[in-house]
């Protein structure tokens, strides 16, 4: 899944409403932001044998799950991600127990995505967002 698929689609009439940014706007900029220590975190998770299989929660509220890695207070953005992993998130009843093969089928490889859980206030899904440099 895309980032793009989370963005709230605007009715075909509703020019009016058109310049309001949707919050996702801001994560995909925190996203590319934070890549780099999202990726570090990624990489000892699975070297300290942690799990093979880290998840990302972005949010902009408190949540229960998974250890802050970054604030969004501490550090001006608009998204605090947290760390957490797949057994984390079974354990928890996030992801039914049934359906973790089904998850590890669409999970990506971890040197190129961060699985990203990103809570809003409709709700909540996964995302593949890629690691890259926004350097051009």
């Amino acid at each position: 899944m895309d980032i793009e698929e989370l963005l709230p689609q605007q009715p075909e009439g509703d020019k009016k409403n058109k310049k309001k940014e949707s919050p996702l706007v801001s994560l995909e900029k925190d996203l590319d932001l934070y890549a780099d220590s999202i990726r570090e975190v990624a990489i000892d998770i699975i070297m300290e044998g942690i799990s093979t299989h880290p998840i990302f929660i972005a949010h902009q509220h408190s949540v229960s799950i998974g250890e802050v890695i970054l604030n969004r207070e501490e550090l001006n953005t608009n998204w605090t991600i947290q760390a957490s992993t797949l057994e984390e998130f079974v354990e928890k009843g996030i992801i039914n127990p049934e359906k973790k093969v089904l998850f590890l089928k669409s999970y990506k490889k971890t040197e190129d995505f961060m699985c990203v859980f990103v809570i809003v206030p409709e709700g909540a899904n996964f995302i593949y967002y890629p690691y890259k440099n926004k350097r051009a």
